[in-house]
């Protein structure tokens, strides 16, 4: 087994209708890209991982806690774990990467998609 490997390659977990997440797993932390589709509501949720992560493109109206921000590509965020959050994506979708530490265990349940090329990177989608 390789170290190293793509983001089009990685089976993508359904996390909602309209947003799926490639992630990479190592043994205390993940990272996902996460596609999210035009006007998608994430719904309000939360779970004990910890989690930063930044908009790589697009736009989404996000709720942390109390605090309500419109983040736009090179936005960041880190949010504690267990605080409720929810968000609202802008016209164009968004495009998020996203790091929990631990892993979220609990993605294992969700269902599986083909891999693709997804969203980003854009040299991806045109192999």
């Amino acid at each position: 087994m390789s170290v190293f490997d793509s983001f089009a390659t990685v089976r993508p977990y359904k996390i909602w209708d309209g947003a799926v997440a490639r992630a990479i797993t190592g043994e205390k932390v993940q990272v996902a890209l996460i596609d999210i589709v035009p006007n998608a509501r994430v719904p309000q949720h939360h779970h004990h991982n910890e989690q930063a992560g930044f908009i790589v493109q697009g736009s989404l109206v996000f709720t942390v806690g109390d605090e309500v921000r419109e983040l736009h590509a090179g936005d960041t965020y880190v949010i504690p774990g267990n605080l409720p959050h929810s968000a609202v994506t802008g016209p164009d979708g968004c495009v998020v990467i996203d790091t929990f530490s631990p892993p979220r265990s609990d993605w294992e349940a969700l269902e599986r998609l083909e891999p693709g090329p997804g969203e980003w990177p854009a040299s991806q989608r045109t192999k």
